[in-house]
């Protein structure tokens, strides 16, 4: 029998990364498979290779027996790969986020160019037979304001870029440090400012809950008249229709797009059909560099994961011990909560860059390993404003790399060690605050929670003690200490349809300053929250989604 892993290429791959699997595996490239032929194939395959157009289902880790130990993404987006299956059948997820970075930046700066200057347009109506050099008088990018939505690894590039063309550059990203927007000489600002300043818009931030449609009508209603926007990130952060309303009114001059909501888009698409828009097919990643690039680090991303190695850019959560799991099980949902409060709290604009997580415990140091609650704290925070997935694999690097520094403390109580943890509190120093009672009296955004009979709660907000279960949504408000406020609050739920799980209310004295926590099964809809904001007893308050 042969020694060898075998690898099974499902797509087409670089031969620079081809020849780096032969080197370790047997390799089988079988392009065009249909799912009932991939599934026949993986039981004899140790590691499979896809792009975006090889759907990796449940029924694929089910039909491989447990024998399939690597899946790798020849890209960014892993849509199509099953993760939590994945996870389930101990199987490793790997992608290769870098290698399209300079292609991705170059095509937007391509779009910019060419929409600025009407160059498809113009293209087109010459070999129509038409010239018509009046109509298709385009603008000028020099002393410009871009506003680039998303500063990781492209958005960085493409600000490079646009600064070499003499355009002036903001951005805004809650991650981005503001030492590197500075040393290239970009401002750091909230997606408010960002959106009503820019000539141009130059989006690259991840598809998720919280950016899905972003640029809807009420966003395209701040904007200055006559925007232009470029898009090489995900189809879904626009919301088509209303681009189309934004460009129909004039509020958008011209929109040029690489990607879609639906790809491809439909034949009669109204956007893609509008004259004031330029689109190309998905061709960010679609240099020859940049494809042999991908070949190379999913390569060696899965060659790394079949010797064993622990891989960087792991995208779903390796197997913990079973005895382990069950008993943090609760703190693992607890950490990642607190993640998830934490950092929505923070005001747009405020760059997250230190954290510190504290454990409450009577256990010895040596017998509570955090690491896995560090990872979930971190997923919590980066997860709801990014594409990245992150688990105890890659939780450092990701934080690393995003400029997040998280730092641990330990603070050791007598008592019995049955429990492995008292509490846990989580602090993001040096931003501000979208719900200012969220501040300690030492300065940093701080929630805390502990785990009561086996369900994670949320105990304390900035200075207020609170008891809220961290099932559902949260409502915080800050009210002056009166009685009736518990009523009046409800009775707004009620009349929404909204159910209440719990409420509490922490205070610094009667009839002084109080914070109400509320939690709530469904989110309250906007006139709602209105209302509730609208009570002249309460300050400020804040919708927090877990």
């Amino acid at each position: 029998m042969d020694a060898k892993p075998t690898v099974l290429v499902a797509e087409k791959l670089g031969e620079a990364g081809l020849d780096l699997l032969k080197d370790f595996a047997n390799v089988d490239c079988s392009y065009n498979l249909s799912p009932e032929e991939l599934c026949t194939k993986i039981s004899l395959c140790d590691a499979l290779i896809v792009r975006s157009g090889t759907k990796v289902s449940r029924e694929v880790f089910e039909s491989s027996g447990g024998r399939l130990k690597v899946v790798g993404r020849a890209g960014v987006g892993i849509d199509n790969v099953d993760l939590g299956a994945a996870t389930e059948h101990g199987c490793l997820v790997v992608n290769a986020p870098t290698a399209n970075t300079v292609a991705a930046a170059e095509h937007g700066i391509a779009l910019l160019t060419a929409m600025a200057r009407n160059v498809a347009q113009a293209d087109a109506s010459i070999k129509a037979g038409k010239w018509q050099r009046n109509k298709y008088v385009g603008v000028s990018l020099v002393g410009k304001t871009l506003a680039v939505m998303g500063f990781g690894k492209v958005g960085t590039e493409v600000a490079r870029r646009a600064k070499g063309l003499g355009m002036h550059v903001i951005a805004h990203d809650p991650y981005a440090p503001a030492d590197r927007a500075h040393a290239i000489g970009v401002d750091l600002v909230s997606f408010d400012e960002a959106i009503s300043t820019a000539d141009f818009l130059s989006l690259h931030m991840p598809l998720t809950p919280a950016t899905s449609k972003i640029l809807n009508d009420e966003n395209f209603a701040k904007m200055k008249k006559g925007v232009r926007i470029v898009n090489v990130a995900r189809g879904g952060v626009i919301d088509e229709d209303a681009l189309v309303r934004a460009l129909d009114a004039g509020i958008v001059a011209q929109a040029a797009l690489d990607v879609f909501t639906v790809e491809p888009p439909p034949k009669d698409s109204k956007l893609v059909q509008h004259e004031n828009v330029t689109v190309t097919p998905h061709l960010g990643a679609s240099t020859m560099e940049a494809q042999e690039g991908v070949a190379i680090e999913i390569a060696e991303a899965v060659v790394g994961a079949l010797r064993g190695e622990l891989a960087a850019t792991a995208v779903n959560a390796p197997m913990v011990p079973t005895e382990v799991l069950t008993e943090l099980k609760p703190y693992v949902t607890l950490a990642e909560k607190l993640g998830r409060l934490a950092v929505q709290l923070v005001a747009g604009g405020s760059g997250v860059k230190s954290v510190k997580v504290t454990y409450t415990s009577a256990r010895a140091p040596d017998d509570l390993d955090t690491r896995l609650l560090r990872a979930m704290v971190t997923k919590g925070l980066i997860e709801p404003i990014s594409s990245v997935f992150v688990n105890l694999v890659n939780a450092d690097f990701t934080a690393k790399q995003r400029g997040v520094r998280i730092s641990e403390e330990r603070v050791i109580l007598d008592g019995s060690p049955e429990r492995p943890l008292e509490s846990i509190q989580v602090q993001i120093a040096n931003v501000e605050s979208r719900f200012a009672s969220a501040i300690s009296e030492s300065g940093e955004v701080t929630v805390e929670g502990k785990v009561k009979d086996g369900i994670p709660h949320l105990t304390k907000v900035g200075a207020f003690e609170v008891d809220v279960s961290l099932e559902g949504n949260i409502i915080l408000c800050r009210q002056v200490d009166q009685p009736g406020m518990i009523g009046i609050v409800g009775s707004i739920l009620g009349e929404e349809n909204v159910n209440v799980s719990f409420m509490s209310v922490g205070r610094i004295a009667p009839r002084k300053q109080a914070v109400m926590a509320i939690g709530v099964d469904e989110q309250p809809s906007k006139s709602a929250l209105k209302r509730i904001g609208e009570i002249p007893a309460i300050e400020e308050f804040v919708f927090l989604d877990l």
